[in-house]
């Protein structure tokens, strides 16, 4: 991230490079090779509205906030950066802030990453898979779950294959955010 970011991210802004490791590590766990995928955005956790807030102040101050909708109970914001930031050689321009659910994560900050893979949603988690390594699969401390995530107006079909070792996640989807977001207007 470039330091001209608001002091309401300095938290985000150094955590960046410990994902960005973390990350680049995982996905040669799984046999990936990150600059060949489409990446759609980034992600990150929090365990208090509070934090939450701060950040979406921040996020304000260097994009635009381009949706909010309740999915899975909570409120997940949706920002477009004015300049995307580089991650395992990628340039991401957008960002989800999910608000804090049931679930509480390890850290707080940088979560995953996720992967736009094109064609039919109902082969997507087959079509995931395939990019793996066979050692992938069998590896400990390695989880795969399956979802659908979806807000109230949403058109697209929107399953998910996430792939975790419990700190960073890579998921998958057949659609780009902005996509679903735009399928709701229609």
């Amino acid at each position: 991230m470039k330091s001209t970011f608001p002091p309401q991210l300095d938290d985000l802004k150094a955590d960046l490079v410990r994902f960005e490791k973390s990350l680049e590590s995982f996905s040669e766990r799984l046999g990936l090779s990150l600059g060949d995928l489409e990446s759609d955005h980034i992600a990150v956790r929090c365990h208090q509205n509070a934090t939450a807030e701060r950040w979406k102040q921040g996020f304000l101050q260097i994009g635009c906030q381009f949706s909010e909708a309740m999915i899975n109970g909570r409120p997940i914001c949706l920002f477009k950066l004015h300049q995307p930031i580089q991650v395992a050689g990628w340039q991401l321009d957008v960002i989800e802030l999910p608000w804090p659910g049931e679930k509480r994560y390890r850290h707080e900050g940088w979560e995953h990453v996720e992967i736009v893979l094109r064609g039919e949603p109902e082969t997507l988690g087959m079509r995931a898979m395939a990019l793996l390594s066979d050692d992938a699969l069998t590896q400990p401390g390695i989880s795969f779950k399956t979802s659908s995530p979806k807000g109230e107006n949403e058109r697209l079909p929107n399953p998910t294959l996430a792939v975790t070792d419990g700190q960073t996640t890579i998921k998958f989807h057949p659609w780009r955010l902005e996509e679903i977001v735009a399928s709701e207007a229609d």
